[in-house]
């Protein structure tokens, strides 16, 4: 299956403008049609779907063409090893956003309950006019 740029970039939540930036540094292949407009096929969605992934690591461009780069050339061990690095480096980032998530989830939780027994009279507001911290911290 063949994309037009706007709607590859529909397909990955994503703009136009970014696209473009990707196929220009060489990070996202794409072919041309007879009017010289970019289009992509299921190579592309592939190579997307990782950059992606990687943007959601929040790994920076610089990383993600190294990664890219290296994907490219002939497997080898020092190649594997190398692509091993930059996803594990990738992963242990994004586990750690996991854990602050996960923390910044069930602080809320345990605020929206305690809002929630307010409200339904089973606890008093004690926040105190004029005081700055929130007594649950």
């Amino acid at each position: 299956m063949l994309y037009t740029i706007r709607q590859f970039a529909e397909r990955f939540h994503t703009t136009e403008h970014t696209i473009r930036y990707y196929t220009d540094i060489g990070l996202l292949p794409c072919r041309r049609d007879q009017g010289n407009r970019r289009v992509f096929d299921d190579e592309s969605v592939n190579w997307m779907q990782g950059i992606t992934y990687l943007r959601n690591c929040g790994a920076s461009i610089k990383s993600i063409q190294e990664y890219c780069r290296l994907c490219r050339l002939e497997e080898s061990e020092e190649n594997l090893l190398a692509r091993y690095r930059i996803i594990s480096e990738q992963y242990e980032q994004v586990r750690r956003k996991a854990q602050e998530a996960n923390a910044t989830a069930a602080y809320m939780e345990h605020k929206l309950k305690h809002y929630e027994d307010i409200l339904a009279g089973l606890a008093k507001d004690d926040m105190n006019p004029g005081r700055w911290e929130d007594p649950l911290i």
